[in-house]
């Protein structure tokens, strides 16, 4: 840096002394605040994210959030609030709030449409439940989705099932667990305890029971795609494994729904899984074969766009987003 001399211009020490004359006046002897020519326009958030998986395409939905005190008490319900804060704030996360979203992911194999979960739906959330409306955005009509695939039976997954009353995908077919199906789907369940699902599947799932594939675990969806059983935060809850020339990409569900606490601590208990310990068991399978076969996957609940790899890290796991991985192939 040099000291050149400044030269001041008539004009410009005209203004200085009259802006310095005003706030000498006003008694305020601070600069006045700078005003932008355009409006604060708030956050933006992305609605899809596409890529290339072998002869595949992955399109991952972004079907909105919900805000909410946490990770504790969601996650960690077996531990202190004081551990799962610092955890919190050791990954730079806020201490006690959160957000969590909703991402059903579709892959288009060539052959057929298959959308993953189908969001919050009819019962959405403030800023959440518009899975239909967010498809045109993405490319793709209601209509043209061949096979919808569900994770499990809750709410935001099963939600977007109907609309209005009538099918939301009317040309779909549809594949779940046998396990979870047949757990939830009994008349009994829609009281008691199980009451809320229950209800709700009776309204959007049993309708298309006829209209169902029903698989276990290491049964195909098609063709490159394979149920992977996760048991245990729902009682049937399925993973699935995609496969494209040579390409994979596991699609998680809700068998990790908070990318540090889940990962980092996979057996601190989550208040919605519904076996705690079963959960925590599929966690540690599920992601110890992902960390072991560096493979990336979508989680429902993973920060947008819910892609990304884990390694092995002391007692759990560390999660990796993507970034360009998938646009140098």
């Amino acid at each position: 840096m040099t000291d050149t001399p400044t030269r001041l211009t008539r004009r410009a020490a005209l203004l200085g002394a009259a802006g310095v004359t005003a706030f000498a006046a006003s008694g305020v002897l601070t600069a006045p605040p700078a005003g932008a020519s355009a409006p604060l326009l708030g956050p933006t958030q992305r609605t899809h994210h596409r890529f290339k998986l072998g002869e595949f395409e992955v399109t991952v939905i972004h079907d909105g959030f919900i805000a909410l005190d946490g990770p504790h008490p969601i996650f960690g319900t077996d531990q202190e609030p004081q551990a799962v804060e610092a955890l919190a704030a050791e990954n730079f996360l806020p201490p006690k709030k959160m957000t969590i979203g909703f991402s059903p992911v579709i892959v288009n194999t060539g052959a057929e449409l298959i959308l993953f979960d189908t969001g919050n739906g009819a019962g959405r959330r403030p800023d959440a439940g518009q899975l239909r409306a967010l498809l045109a955005g993405a490319g793709y009509t209601p209509e043209q989705i061949d096979i919808v695939v569900l994770t499990h039976f809750h709410p935001d997954h099963i939600g977007g099932l109907m609309e209005d009353g009538t099918p939301a995908f009317p040309n779909a077919r549809y594949v779940a667990g046998r396990v979870e199906y047949d757990f939830w789907s009994p008349q009994e369940k829609a009281s008691g305890p199980t009451e809320r699902v229950g209800k709700l599947v009776q309204a959007n799932v049993v309708p298309f029971a006829e209209k169902m594939t029903f698989i276990d675990d290491n049964q195909d969806v098609v063709s490159g795609i394979t149920a992977v059983s996760a048991f245990g935060h729902t009682p049937g809850h399925l993973a699935f494994h995609a496969e494209s020339a040579g390409q994979r990409l596991m699609i998680t569900g809700d068998t990790a729904n908070h990318y540090v606490v889940s990962l980092q601590k996979p057996d601190w208990h989550v208040r919605f899984d519904m076996d705690k310990d079963a959960a925590a068991a599929a966690r540690r399978k599920v992601f110890g074969m992902i960390a072991a076969d560096r493979i990336p996957f979508s989680g429902y609940h993973m920060p947008f766009p819910n892609i990304g790899y884990v390694e092995a890290q002391g007692d759990g796991f560390r999660y990796a987003p993507v970034s360009y991985q998938f646009d140098v192939q």
